[in-house]
């Protein structure tokens, strides 16, 4: 039977409720390049555990491709923030599922939230390190960047002095909840010691998919992704 699915709008975002009301819910935010459409696999594997899912287009994406320049976190983080107080009144229990960019606003937002868990896909949870990985590949110094503002570059991605200032300024100190995470080998985008690090800090699972990338797309990959989100459901009851 087809995951049934509600189109709705929650605080200023387009988003989708999949699945029939239930005391438990997922808040879903993709990643950079996403949609809220993109849950869909989720949303069957957490109904199939027992829970709802709301899944919500970020700034620039999905039916907002109008506000690709609200795609900043000091945006996006008070935003979720409000979001969150929003999200179905019956839901007793709240868990957050996390695609890349949309993981690191997730642990931006909700350090403090009384979420029930967490299960994060390919997280960034490097922004610095990344920036300055970006920087390499551009040939910019920080130097330059501090003196330009933002420079564009050749490989789609506009490089900002005011978002590394952020980024230092806003580092994650705290995430209390129980934590999966799934990270592929082949991720060119954050560093294997990085993810290592961040799960010993905050006594998250970590499962390595030794032939996954950075976006977990091929056939076999998504099998892989939806093994793991089974799993990790199962483990939250």
């Amino acid at each position: 039977m087809a995951l049934t699915r509600r189109a709705f709008v929650i605080g200023s975002a387009p988003a989708i409720c999949w699945g029939e009301p239930c005391r438990r819910g997922f808040l879903y935010l993709h990643g950079q390049g996403g949609s809220k459409e993109e849950a869909a696999a989720f949303a069957a594997a957490a109904a199939d555990a027992g829970w709802q899912t709301v899944s919500v287009d970020l700034p620039g994406h999905g039916a907002r491709t109008a506000e690709a320049a609200d795609l900043v976190p000091w945006r996006v983080v008070p935003e979720l923030r409000a979001l969150l107080a929003e999200l179905p009144g019956s839901w007793e229990q709240v868990g957050l599922f996390g695609s890349s960019l949309g993981a690191w606003f997730g642990l931006l937002a909700y350090q403090d939230a009384s979420l029930s868990g967490a299960l994060l896909l390919s997280p960034v949870v490097d922004m610095e390190g990344l920036i300055q990985k970006m920087m390499g590949w551009a040939g910019v110094s920080e130097e330059q960047l501090a003196r330009e503002g933002s420079i564009p570059t050749d490989f789609g991605q506009t490089l900002s002095w005011e978002y590394l200032e952020y980024v230092r300024a806003h580092p994650i100190l705290h995430w209390p909840a129980p934590t999966e995470i799934l990270y592929g080998g082949r991720d060119h985008l954050t560093d294997r010691e990085a993810i290592e690090a961040f799960a010993r800090r905050f006594a998250c699972r970590l499962t390595v998919e030794p032939e996954g990338e950075h976006w977990f797309h091929t056939p076999d990959q998504l099998a892989a992704a939806d093994r793991w989100q089974r799993a990790a459901l199962a483990e939250l009851g």
